[in-house]
């Protein structure tokens, strides 16, 4: 693992023509290495944009299988510029039979154009007037984190982070690194709720969070970077684009060792609780 390394974060504004995003991701994927990147991260829905009126059986017809032409073409170049990415899709197995539904799916991608992690989303948007599930299905496995040349990196997705369960379980994991591919939508106290958690997450957990986020459409761009302290080192705002910045991994252990959350847990006292919680909600 390097002790420092550049990052690329995409705010991206998908269209519905997948072609068309996989061009552009290609695109930033050059400049990134360009800029010395050996990390870039794309937001969920990099694939394409849904809209609410789009049908299950439309999307179904642009999700691919996860060794289709989009992840084959992100691989390839990964592997060519000797990046790490860490991709988003609309993706369907041949056991998808409900109703056209289909996963939102991240990626990891090594340096050596390597497919390292698939991690479909646990936690559905069905909430605040929407309802994800209609389209979607939710995954049901927490992937254990994955060690590349930048880091061990941990996936989350979007609705994802409101959930603290599964960053800390892949805090415990041995993540430094948290990154949640997003589709934040827009509307009242969002924007507020997204930059709390970020923080919070990285907060509690003493790790870097990466949120690469979609920009226009119904969603509220403020792709961020946050550090193990909560210091926002990226936010984008309103930008479309790509941002670079230095990420140093040494700053965990300092943090750590100031702030030591994980190590003064006491799950001696919580596992007595879990349980009995869950059975009276």
């Amino acid at each position: 693992m390097k002790k420092k390394f550049r990052a690329a974060v995409v705010q991206m504004k998908s269209s519905v023509n997948k072609e068309q995003n996989l061009a552009y991701s290609l695109n930033l994927i050059n400049e990134a290495v360009k800029n010395k990147a050996q990390l870039i991260c794309f937001p969920e829905f990099q694939m394409a944009y849904s809209p609410a009126e789009q049908k299950p059986e439309e999307l179904h017809k642009i999700a691919e299988k996860i060794d289709g032409n989009f992840i084959s073409m992100l691989s390839s170049s990964a592997k060519r510029n000797k990046i790490n990415v860490i991709a988003t899709l609309y993706e369907f197995i041949d056991t998808n039979k409900q109703n056209h539904k289909v996963f939102d799916t991240a990626v990891i991608i090594n340096e050596r154009g390597k497919l390292e992690s698939v991690y479909r989303k646990v936690h559905l948007y069905d909430a605040l007037g929407f309802k994800e599930s209609k389209k979607l299905i939710a995954g049901s496995i927490i992937e254990r984190p994955t060690r590349t040349s930048v880091g061990n990196l941990g996936l989350l997705i979007c609705y994802d982070m409101r959930f603290p369960e599964i960053s800390r379980i892949l805090a415990v994991n041995g993540a430094s690194i948290l990154v949640s591919p997003s589709a934040w939508v827009a509307g009242f106290m969002k924007r507020e709720h997204w930059e709390i958690m970020l923080k919070a997450r990285a907060i509690e957990n003493g790790v870097y969070v990466i949120a690469p986020n979609q920009l226009g459409n119904i969603y509220c761009g403020r792709s961020m970077v946050i550090d193990p302290f909560g210091t926002a080192l990226v936010d984008m705002g309103n930008r479309e684009g790509m941002e670079i910045m230095d990420i140093d991994n040494s700053r965990i252990n300092t943090i750590r060792r100031r702030l030591p959350l994980l190590k003064n847990r006491r799950t001696d006292v919580y596992k007595n609780y879990i349980d009995v919680f869950d059975s009276e909600s």
